[in-house]
């Protein structure tokens, strides 16, 4: 009876702890390592002016699929938050609720999804605009993505814009380097070019042998720019 008893008050501790354990938001750590200001963009989570060598944190919920954290570079925005960027830019305003426009480098991510894993990438898909590094920062995960190649500098003509270089698929808008129909897709001579400077970065839409990584479900990250 005394077990029972005991069972009776450790039981719900034991669910109730298990419960925040699986269910508590991922913790973002977002760095500005740059020289200069970034503007940082979050999807969920708005945006943040980062001055260089500042920090700005976020919480995303378990459950998000398709985040994605970016830098915006050359903003200017008013007291009500309005304003544009040279690369991207999120219609105009400083708290972004949606996508940015190319280029930008992104941190990608889904949080407990299949398997009950977190799905982490960094993807230059719409091309690149900021060095960017993705690592997880707990849960006994160690791997660490990074892109930090002189992708700009060396961009090829077509791709080439002021503050960055865009993918082809943004540029192009075809099933060759988009990948939308359900035919098959593979590297181009644009994608190789992302992709032998990142090699662990998304470079076309079906790159997804060598550039989409797993940890357990309730790790936390960070995302530097300019690592």
């Amino acid at each position: 009876m005394r077990l029972l008893m005991n069972l009776y008050y450790v039981l719900p501790i034991l669910f109730l702890t298990f419960f925040f354990i699986s269910t508590h938001a991922a913790i973002f750590d977002i760095k500005n390592n740059c020289p200069y200001t970034v503007w940082a963009a979050a999807s969920p989570g708005g945006g943040r002016q980062l001055d260089s060598g500042n920090t700005w944190t976020i919480n995303v919920n378990p459950g998000t699929s398709s985040g994605r954290i970016w830098a915006r570079t050359g903003c200017s925005f008013d007291g009500a938050g309005r304003g544009r960027c040279q690369t991207g830019d999120c219609g105009g305003i400083l708290e972004c609720q949606g996508y940015g426009q190319a280029p930008n480098t992104l941190a990608e991510f889904t949080l407990n999804g299949f398997s009950n894993l977190d799905y982490i990438d960094i993807s230059v898909i719409d091309g690149f605009n900021v060095p960017m590094e993705f690592s997880p920062t707990s849960g006994g995960c160690n791997r660490v993505i990074r892109c930090t190649a002189d992708i700009i500098g060396q961009c090829p003509a077509a791709l080439r814009v002021d503050g960055g270089c865009n993918g082809a698929c943004p540029v192009f808008k075809t099933d060759q380097y988009c990948c939308n129909s359900g035919n098959y897709c593979g590297p181009t001579d644009y994608s190789r070019y992302f992709k032998d400077r990142c090699p662990d970065a998304y470079s076309y839409p079906k790159d997804d042998a060598t550039s989409l990584f797993t940890c357990p479900s309730g790790a936390n990250y960070k995302v530097v720019f300019c690592p």
